[in-house]
């Protein structure tokens, strides 16, 4: 199951965004080359100590299957749980899937592949979801969405792993770097690396200066 379409706002239900709260936007388009599907998570004030556990478990299981290497004929159902194990570490979890295929100018949902027990075995170029997330009714809720690439692991044996495709920085405000392993802080230090040297020359080239300091800013080490 996918998470719970978004409502459209009207004068009846829509209110003020203030900084004292936690967003969640979940964005995509259709082009002609290719389909996005990305949700980042924000806040603008100051987190509770709660919201800033919970999302950066998100993010470390988002960075635990991205980062996973894995055999080839591997189905979803079987590598999903990595995705939730820090959620799991302190009795949190979410109630959706954890991924569903994206189709190339197709479907945002493209059937079969994905994580669930009735997806087929992920095999090189097929693209995914990653979106793991923690919401608590009446709250907040966080989810962490990015397209991912299944491509050829560097290993001895033809094992796979996936390649983060979508090039948007994570909110530094909800991170507390005391959970994160060594590990994962390389990972996310080496992703915005990238994210900067294939967007930055794009705003720059598009004089959009504001956002490209916002981007120098979002992707320090």
């Amino acid at each position: 199951s996918d998470p719970p379409a978004p409502r459209s706002p009207s004068n009846g239900s829509s209110r003020k965004l203030s900084v004292d709260e936690m967003y969640l936007s979940d964005t995509g388009g259709q082009y002609l080359d290719g389909t996005t599907d990305i949700t980042r998570t924000v806040h603008w004030g100051v987190p509770t100590p709660l919201q800033k556990e919970a999302y950066t478990r998100v993010l470390m299981g988002s960075i635990d299957l991205s980062r996973l290497i894995f055999p080839p004929n591997t189905a979803g159902g079987m590598v999903e749980s990595f995705a939730r194990r820090a959620l799991w570490d302190v009795g949190l979890n979410y109630g959706h899937g954890t991924g569903h295929g994206i189709g190339n100018f197709l479907s945002v949902h493209e059937w079969p592949v994905g994580f669930q027990s009735n997806n087929v075995p992920l095999a090189a170029g097929m693209f995914t979801s990653i979106e793991p997330g923690y919401y608590r009714d009446g709250e907040f809720g966080i989810r962490i969405e990015d397209v991912a690439l299944v491509v050829e692991a560097q290993t001895k044996e033809p094992f796979l792993t996936f390649e983060v495709v979508s090039l948007v920085p994570y909110d530094r405000n909800l991170i507390d770097l005391s959970l994160l392993s060594p590990e994962q802080i390389r990972y996310l230090n080496t992703r915005y690396e990238t994210i900067r040297a294939r967007v930055g020359p794009e705003l720059l080239r598009q004089r959009l200066e504001e956002a490209y300091a916002w981007l120098q800013r979002s992707t320090e080490p």
